[in-house]
């Protein structure tokens, strides 16, 4: 396997917004599939004298985690299917869409059998090197040639999707972790934004006495408390890399930094920051509520700017972003969570794989364009052309962008570090967090326990 920086392909993102290979529209067939081959299998383009497949039945099955109307991923997707099932009438796309928990779940057990969906999505790294180590999925080195498609994507990103030299799947986001707010709110309650992670405390627990809710978070989708969490953990430890020390044995999670960053976490959840009942709220049931106006503060992905961009909270442009804070006096706020996007892999065992490996170009070729026109384009895996402001992107959007000029590196995940076993136990031990205060050298203990039960 092997990984070149994130920071690099961030700060692509940032500086150089252009959307090479990818044309005006999503109708254009010259642009998005090569002119005069489109509506042909690659057999058919390079030799006329093999069987003509394109009149036959096909279905394609697509596993996505866009299920949410208000997602302007859930319309693209739609839209670029369409238009690819009318330009190939004998082609049917299935999707099957699902929240990000459900469908980690249902690729697990569809693994287990060896029926893996034709398209699915899986996460970067140590997440989906035990499918790939399983043989599961189709290589696509040969396929991201195709029309360019390998030039849209930013430097160094695809490195999170390769093991052996081969490329295995294929992102949809390289995203940052942010706090939005909703200033109506912050105004509402008499607070302002806050610089250090004290403040952050503070300002939960004003917000909290004026009967507004102060954060929201879906954690019923465990990784998103997981998620914060790290963000913490980035700041107790003075810097990224505390999950490559452990890995390298340099440090164990009886880390002082580690406690620390469990006492801040227990901090923030005492003081009453989540909504009531937050584990039972999923990933979309969460993010509602801040798009809906019901919470005055949310830690996600850059790749949330597209949903809140056109919610009700947004309205006269009232949603900002700020940057996660120092802890203790520690950290860096230009050290971000960064997260690599989940990612489209196609299963080895297709029927209908040449069909399938042409779908998917067509749907990332496309993939920019359409959402940058839904006003989603923030934060993409993929070089986007165009001037945002000009389309109509709000002040919060372009606050996301400015951010990713400023970032110095940070951490991944820490599902996408450790092996699932660890990682598992992690989610488990955080989600916990949510629903009791737990001694942090306890924690610290159970995480190190799982670790050495499962190192490789």
């Amino acid at each position: 396997m092997k990984f070149k920086p994130l920071m690099i392909a961030l700060l692509a993102s940032a500086l150089t917004l252009g959307l090479a290979a990818c044309g005006s529209g999503s109708n254009d067939s010259t642009s998005s599939n090569g002119g005069k081959n489109e509506g042909k299998t690659n057999s058919q383009t390079n030799s006329g004298t093999k069987e003509d497949t394109s009149k036959k039945d096909v279905k394609i099955t697509f596993q996505n985690i866009y299920p949410d109307p208000t997602d302007p991923k859930y319309k693209m997707l739609r839209t670029v299917v369409a238009n690819y099932e009318a330009e190939h009438p004998n082609v049917k796309i299935e999707l099957d869409s699902l929240n990000t928990d459900q469908q980690k779940v249902k690729l697990k057990t569809q693994a287990a059998s060896k029926e893996v969906p034709d398209i699915t999505i899986v996460n970067p790294a140590a997440q989906m090197k035990p499918f790939v180590d399983a043989g599961l999925f189709a290589p696509l080195n040969d396929m991201v040639e195709k029309n360019g498609l390998k030039g849209t994507f930013q430097e160094g990103i695809l490195n999170y999707y390769t093991f052996d030299n081969n490329l295995y799947a294929l992102p949809d986001g390289n995203n940052i972790a942010i706090i939005y707010y909703n200033k109506k709110m912050f105004e509402e309650g008499g607070v302002k934004v806050p610089t250090t992670f004290e403040e952050l405390v503070d300002v939960v627990k004003q917000l909290k006495a004026k009967g507004i809710q102060p954060m929201a978070i879906g954690e019923k989708d465990s990784w998103t408390g997981s998620f914060l969490f790290m963000n913490i953990l980035l700041r107790t430890n003075g810097g990224p890399g505390f999950l490559q020390d452990v890995l390298d044995g340099k440090k164990t999670f009886e880390d002082p930094a580690f406690t620390e960053a469990v006492n801040a976490f227990e901090d923030l959840v005492q003081a009453g920051a989540f909504q009531e009942g937050a584990t039972s709220f999923d990933y979309n049931a969460g993010e509602n509520l801040f798009k809906t106006g019901k919470s005055a503060m949310y830690f996600m992905g850059s790749w949330a700017t597209g949903g809140i961009e056109e919610s009700t909270a947004n309205e006269n442009q009232n949603v900002g972003v700020f940057k996660f804070p120092t802890v203790n006096g520690k950290g860096d706020p230009n050290e971000f969570m960064l997260a690599p996007g989940s990612a489209f892999a196609v299963s080895k065992d297709s029927k209908h794989l040449e069909e399938t490996l042409d779908f998917l170009n067509y749907f990332l070729v496309n993939y920019p364009k359409e959402m940058f026109k839904l006003k989603g384009a923030i934060g993409l895996a993929q070089t986007v052309d165009g001037d945002f402001k000009a389309a109509g992107y709000s002040d919060m959007a372009m606050e996301v962008l400015n951010l990713f000029k400023d970032v110095k590196g940070g951490d991944l995940a820490f599902d996408n570090t450790m092996n699932p076993g660890t990682a598992q136990a992690h989610l488990s031990s955080i989600q916990n967090l949510f629903v009791s205060k737990t001694d942090a050298a306890a924690v610290a203990k159970e995480h190190q326990t799982a670790y050495d039960e499962n190192k490789e």
